[in-house]
């Protein structure tokens, strides 16, 4: 077999490829064979027809057909491999001569990933927040832990802003009662916006046996997004009563002893948090700078295929889950078509660049992913997922996707490298050192940062 590569573009090559008939005898009897099991011929038993006979009777070409059909995979990988590339998508296979006793000639295109140059990227200064804890964040968080250990006792007054609700509700369209639109004995506290537009507005100031109609637009339901004229009927008032903030309250909703304690506690867990924070920020932002130095051209197939991906995502599993089709939702983010459209075709570049980028520095660095990190990273997605590690793992073995999990872990400790690499300081000017984080959770981190596109990668095959 000979093989010669031509560039058409940075991201696309076409393969001509000729391969002498003797190589393909294989193919050959393997073609005879399949179809010596699938065909009868009269005088011969099942699986002996000689070649001759079923080249009279069914015709070379289909055996032909057949052999090279069984052959291209083969032959199209080892062109690849000659050439020493890394092939995206399917390749776009033509037959351009193919003589009986011969020759077997035919072309391939196909994306390739394109050659990237790793810049020196020490120089990358990068700005993200201080980490500030501030009284007023103390007390917001303390109150919001008060709010949780409320008491409600019933009342026999008008409803008022904050106080827990008993309610029935109908809901009509054109008229017409929905069946799913009817319940009964609902908990609601006004001014949580838990529930419909307006329903704040219609049980203020109603006492128990009360009702008000309104209308406002369905959230869910058979008829979500359209607009009902609802009907609620108080049926108890309760106002709720928050704790006393002291040291009994600590004891009651912590296992510190005072309240001074309970506090400093908060400050470290919203320090914490804003740490995380910050390292997030950090590494969205360090990426940014890094895809800025790195001049990296997207296959188009394969941008097409990652767009795709994402809105095929957003429509039938995300809105799905929501009740939400595609149009209604760009009614509430307050988005054109168009708008939309930029800004998924621009998420999709930035996820490709940046997997062809750190996949690069991850070969450069000679970066290896050894079985604590995966396991690590595999617990941390099945958590996301819902599923229990067990089922998760065995899902991505089933699926073959453990070499898309090594690949995401290997680019976060890419990105980890870049980032100790980079000049991080805050908005105080003071220098971020970001070395001090558990080695596990900053790679972790990062692996969350990166944007992967390989569900668009099919392996190569002809």
């Amino acid at each position: 077999m000979k093989s010669a590569v031509e560039t058409l573009n940075p991201t696309r090559v076409r393969l001509t490829v000729e391969v002498p008939f003797e190589e393909l005898k294989d193919s050959l009897d393997a073609a005879y064979k399949k179809i010596n099991q699938q065909v009868t011929v009269k005088g011969f038993r099942k699986g002996k027809i000689p070649a001759r006979v079923i080249d009279q009777r069914f015709g070379r070409g289909a055996v032909l057909e057949e052999a090279v059909n069984d052959a291209l995979p083969k032959f199209y990988t080892e062109a690849v491999n000659e050439a020493e590339l890394s092939p995206l998508g399917q390749p776009d296979v033509d037959i351009t001569e193919l003589k009986d006793g011969e020759t077997l000639n035919f072309t391939a295109e196909v994306d390739i990933r394109p050659a990237v140059e790793i810049p020196d990227f020490s120089g990358i200064e990068v700005e993200v927040d201080a980490v500030e804890v501030t009284d007023e964040d103390i007390e917001k968080s303390v109150e919001q832990l008060r709010e949780r250990f409320a008491s409600t006792s019933p009342v026999e007054r008008a409803a008022e802003d904050g106080d827990v609700v008993t309610i029935d509700l109908e809901a009509k369209v054109d008229g017409e009662v929905l069946e799913d639109g009817v319940a009964q004995g609902v908990t609601y506290t006004i001014g949580s916006g838990e529930l419909l537009d307006g329903i704040d507005e219609a049980v203020k100031g109603l006492e128990a046996g009360a009702e008000a109609t309104f209308t406002s637009e369905l959230k869910g339901g058979s008829a979500v997004g359209k607009e009902a004229e609802v009907t609620v009927k108080v049926t108890q008032v309760a106002a709720r009563e928050l704790p006393e903030l002291d040291d009994d309250f600590a004891q009651l909703a912590s296992e510190f002893d005072t309240l001074d304690e309970l506090k400093a506690d908060s400050r470290k867990r919203l320090a914490d948090m804003k740490q995380y924070d910050q390292a997030t920020q950090a590494q969205e932002r360090v990426l940014d700078k890094l895809l800025e130095l790195v001049e990296v051209p997207v296959p188009e197939k394969l941008l097409e295929d990652e767009v795709n991906t994402r809105k095929h995502n957003l429509e039938h599993h995300q809105l799905g889950r929501m009740g939400l089709d595609l149009d209604k939702y760009l009614e509430i983010q307050g988005k054109s078509a168009e708008e939309f459209d930029t800004e998924t075709r621009d998420a999709a570049v930035k996820g490709i660049k940046t997997q062809f980028v750190l996949d690069e520095l991850v070969k450069k660095e000679n970066l290896n992913v050894n079985q604590e990190e995966l396991t690590e990273h595999l617990m941390r997605r099945a958590a996301s997922s819902g599923m229990s590690p067990d089922q998760f793992a065995q899902a991505v073995v089933e699926g073959g996707q453990v070499p898309l999990l090594v690949g995401e872990v290997a680019r976060g400790k890419a990105l980890a490298l870049v980032v100790e690499a980079a000049t991080v300081k805050d908005t105080n000017g003071e220098v971020v050192d970001l070395s001090d984080e558990d080695e596990a959770e900053t790679t972790t981190e990062t692996v969350e940062t990166v944007e992967t596109v390989e569900a668009t990668e099919d392996k190569p095959e002809a």
